[in-house]
């Protein structure tokens, strides 16, 4: 979970980089030119806000790059650059415009932690990891920098550093749910499913209203076999957070899990409808598809799947699958030796194994 600064904090800082005018005399056209500028760039400011408030982000950031040309020292407007392309979900340009703005102020921790939520969501852990310790550095007390490193930290198993950082989220804020979050996340990732179910089961009980806590022990009973008080976790979940998808997703995996393919297939197709960019929706009904002999609607599904994830060589596999399955063996090798490149990119050997398998069968 990865935190973002507020839309109204970003307006605020931008608004507040507008220069004070300079008083010119009419023999100093220098000075003049200086004040229309300044003049033209208080403009651009402000129209870039209207812009944000009206939702109008790509017209805001066209806008903030013209104010940028005329005040190219300005850190607080790369920053609401990048904030804006972060809002969108484009963390690579959102990554670039933070690194701008730290060029310029080098000092300022909000820029580092934003810079590593941008990095986070790349997938870029080290150098987020990174950014996070510079942020904690300039400002100790900042409680979302060690969430979001204690984060990257699960991520890459390094799960002394994740437990220091739960550590020190707790010293700050000892009833922060978040915290339990890291905990639990990291005693699941390492398979320590007894301690998870009773360390999480004490966090839902100190935090019954937090939804994360309750999914990650649903997952613990899962992983345990015990699904029906996995899916209990998730009914409670349910309740207090009806739209959360995490929580759907969850439930779905449940009746998969279970055989009752109809049910979860209708979950899926409600989130995949609703969330455009779930992969994980779109996976749940390419895998029903394929398991339900809809090798037609699987191939579809998985092209849909592939627009959201292109550098992910699963969609591929399934797709050469599913082609395979309709007799397009054409078709069916072009999807899989894309599928067997990309695994040879991450060197996921099982994957590759998988690919020639399935080759040599067409």
């Amino acid at each position: 979970m990865f935190y973002k600064l507020t839309l109204s904090s970003i307006t605020t800082l931008i608004l507040s980089s507008s220069i004070t005018p300079v008083i010119a005399s009419p023999n100093t056209p220098f000075i003049l030119s200086q004040r229309s500028n300044n003049e033209q760039l208080d403009e651009l400011l402000r129209r870039g806000r209207d812009y944000v408030d009206k939702g109008d982000y790509q017209r805001a950031i066209a806008t903030y790059q013209r104010a940028a040309t005329l005040d190219n020292d300005n850190a607080k407007i790369f920053s609401g650059i990048a904030y804006l392309h972060g809002e969108q979900g484009n963390y690579h340009a959102a990554v670039k415009y933070y690194q701008k703005a730290l060029s310029l102020d080098s000092s300022n921790a909000n820029f580092y932690y934003a810079l590593g939520d941008s990095l986070a969501n790349i997938g870029d852990n080290n150098n987020a990891a990174s950014a996070y310790y510079y942020a904690i550095q300039l400002n100790p007390k900042y409680i979302k920098s060690y969430i979001g490193l204690g984060v990257v930290l699960l991520r890459e198993e390094d799960y002394d550093g994740a437990a220091e950082a739960y550590k020190r989220v707790i010293a700050l804020e000892p009833n922060n749910p978040e915290a339990f979050s890291i905990m639990g996340s990291s005693l699941l990732q390492q398979k320590r499913l007894e301690q998870a179910v009773q360390y999480l089961g004490n966090a839902v009980k100190r935090f019954p209203r937090d939804t994360e806590l309750r999914l990650l022990l649903a997952t613990a009973f899962l992983q345990q076999g015990q699904l029906d008080l996995g899916k209990q976790q998730l009914t409670y979940a349910e309740r207090i957070d009806p739209r959360n998808i995490k929580v759907q997703l969850k439930i779905a995996r449940i009746f998969e899990i279970q055989n009752n393919l109809d049910e979860a297939l209708k979950i899926y197709r409600r989130i995949s409808y609703l969330n455009r960019k779930s992969s994980a929706a779109y996976a749940g009904v390419g895998r029903i598809q394929l398991a339900q002999k809809d090798y037609l609607g699987a191939i579809i599904t998985y092209k849909d799947l592939i627009e959201i994830i292109p550098q992910n060589p699963e969609p591929y596999y399934y797709l050469g699958m599913a082609f395979k399955e309709r007799n397009r063996e054409r078709e069916a090798k072009k999807a899989l030796q894309i599928a067997k490149k990309l695994y040879q990119e991450s060197d996921n050997q099982q994957g590759i194994k998988k690919v020639d398998e399935l080759l040599k069968q067409l």
